[in-house]
């Protein structure tokens, strides 16, 4: 295909805002899958991206498109929504040259939308608004049109309306796709140089890299290496998605499709990465390639033990797909054999744990998740800790660094005060304030651990619903941070101790002790739960024993009768003190995870 009659674009939206049932309809219109082939959703190829209404795997799919008697080839990445996956995004960014952004009609500008502007607009996308869900009752089709038009700074005629559940204005917005959006701009004569946007492991095929090409061409059997990691290939097959693989001789300059690869696993082809071939082989990379790190770990571990191998397995062959996920196998003195998993944020780990429950029948427990914190020893030794539990002795730490991260919440005016105040309670700080019409925008930074619980949560219900949140990470900033340990029956149970500043590290501990009281069964005996920095005990709450009713049969009588029984149990019952062990249920350890 020509250079000048390619079109490469994606399509860039807040969760529910009607991406994915735009992508059907374009699909639909442009003879790209057959009616009896059609069904809601279609890029969405996962279970759980259907169930979710969300997309967590973006998808590339090539269309014919007929526009004053030339054909086009259109190239749609549907990228994800989530702030989790925004490197996935800046990266299926770069491999275009125009975005396609969709705005609620009735919900209007959101906060993932902000940030993902801000990244087309860094890219230097050409940005075609577009406003969906124009049939709903609730549409406010001026209110949001000023919206974009402010956000954008474009023309209220620039603003497509449509109805991407109907395919009212759609042809429209694939009109503009040709007009507007200028072709890919590469020198086919230049070394070959593709970037991968997005790569997965294919059980029968081996790796499998979404590639836009930017110079040069690669062929069927060419041998390929990758710049930034060194690894090195062969293109058993490349072609093109519609949606179906459409295998190709070769992917030319400025064409977005696949290569099926000889490499076993993703991490020798990750994100951002440069393919090159022998033939012609570059030297410069294309920019913007960073290894992703996670900043969430979680430990998670098999209910029976006897299940530990499969749920190695089932890691390891995870990680085969997925380049963020970062495993090292732990053992916990109470849970047994388990992995510890990083993860890029929240909704990542919650995907990886339904998959790893689904498609592998795991029963899991799951630790508290926490993020990693930087020590500096006395001896001058830089170390990383991924739990509290690795925590050296504090005699041999001179400071401990936690992660910050920058963060924008949307919402309407009205509840500026209590998310302010939410931001406080959280050790955060605000830092801007501005407004989009009816909307405030609130700029703030905050440390990472205290927004892994629950902050999302607590932002939906003091905003009605109508608050969203992105964030990104910004740097590691000393802190007095101190570990907090919890104990049962005096033992402690190391796979409960987690990380937070001294000022919060007594009521946390009491919150905690209360909700653990909740869930620890009782016992013949009565058992201590308590909460210790350092060990100092700062929070206890005891779990009454069972007592059966040794008096119960006893009818009138000298009250002494009753006070001798209860002296022989209660004699008793400290012998069996010493014998008592508690079992400890799963449901202790999600006690952090679902705070009130």
């Amino acid at each position: 295909m020509n250079q000048q009659q390619i079109r490469n674009f994606c399509i860039i939206a807040h969760i529910d805002h009607g991406k994915s049932t735009l992508a059907d309809r374009m699909l639909e219109l442009t003879g790209t899958v057959e009616k009896r082939d059609m069904k809601s959703q279609l890029l969405d190829s996962m279970d759980l991206e259907r169930e979710k209404g969300i997309t967590i795997k973006l998808a590339p799919v090539r269309m014919k498109y007929t526009y004053d008697d030339k054909a086009y080839d259109l190239n749609l990445i549907d990228t994800p929504g989530h702030v989790d996956f925004s490197y996935e995004v800046s990266r299926s960014l770069a491999a275009c040259e125009g975005a396609i952004l969709v705005v609620d009609a009735s919900q209007g500008v959101q906060a993932q939308t902000l940030a993902n502007v801000y990244l087309a607009m860094q890219s230097e996308l050409t940005i075609i608004p577009v406003l969906n869900k124009i049939d709903l009752p609730a549409a406010d089709v001026e209110r949001v049109s000023a919206e974009v038009i402010n956000l954008l700074g474009c023309r209220e005629e620039d603003i497509i309306k449509i109805s991407a559940k109907t395919g009212a204005g759609v042809d429209e917005v694939l009109r503009a796709v040709v007009e507007r959006i200028s072709p890919p701009q590469g020198e086919p004569a230049e070394p070959t140089r593709a970037l991968i946007f997005d790569s997965y492991f294919d059980d029968y095929r081996g790796v499998v890299l979404y590639v836009r090409v930017v110079d040069g061409s690669i062929q069927k059997g060419d041998s390929i290496s990758m710049l930034g990691t060194g690894a090195g290939g062969v293109a058993l097959e490349v072609g093109a998605l519609s949606p179906a693989m459409k295998t190709a001789a070769t992917l030319t300059t400025g064409e977005i499709g696949y290569i099926v690869t000889n490499l076993h696993t993703t991490r020798e082809a990750r994100v951002g990465d440069t393919v090159t071939v022998r033939r012609a082989e570059a030297t410069q990379p294309l920019a913007g390639y960073k290894l992703v790190r996670p900043f969430v770990y979680a430990g998670f571990f098999p209910v029976s033990n006897d299940d530990y191998q499969d749920l190695k397995e089932a890691v390891e062959k995870l990680s085969l797909s997925d380049s963020a996920l970062q495993f090292e196998l732990e053992n916990s003195p109470v849970l047994g054999f388990g992995v510890r998993i990083g993860f890029l944020g929240l909704l990542h780990m919650d995907i990886v744990r339904e998959r790893l429950e689904r498609e592998y029948g795991l029963d899991l427990v799951v630790t508290n998740p926490s993020t990693d914190y930087q020590v500096t020893l006395t001896s001058g030794e830089e170390i990383d800790i991924k739990s509290a539990s690795e925590l050296p002795d504090v005699s041999k730490i001179v400071e401990i660094r936690e992660p910050w991260i920058k963060g924008e919440i949307v919402a309407p005016q009205q509840f500026i005060g209590p998310i302010i105040q939410l931001i406080i309670n959280k050790r955060g700080r605000q830092k801007n304030l501005s407004y989009i019409d009816e909307r405030a925008l609130i700029s703030f930074e905050a440390p990472l651990a205290n927004l892994l619980t629950d902050f999302y949560d607590q932002l939906k219900s003091i905003t009605s619903g109508y608050g969203s949140f992105n964030y990104e990470l910004d740097n590691y900033r000393a802190e007095d941070l101190v570990r907090l340990d919890f104990y049962v029956a005096g033992e402690m149970v190391d796979a409960l101790s987690i990380m937070t500043h001294r000022s919060e590290s007594l009521a946390l501990g009491r919150e905690i002790v209360k909700k653990l009281k909740e869930v620890v069964p009782r016992q013949n005996f009565e058992v201590s739960l308590q909460a210790g920095v350092g060990g100092k005990f700062i929070a206890r709450e005891n779990v009454g024993a069972y007592r059966k009713d040794v008096t119960g049969y006893l009818y009138g009588g000298d009250v002494s009768r009753k006070k001798k029984l209860l002296a022989k149990q209660a004699k008793g019952k400290k012998r069996m003190k010493r014998f008592g062990k508690v079992d400890i249920p799963s449901e202790a350890f999600m006690v952090m995870l679902k705070r009130d």
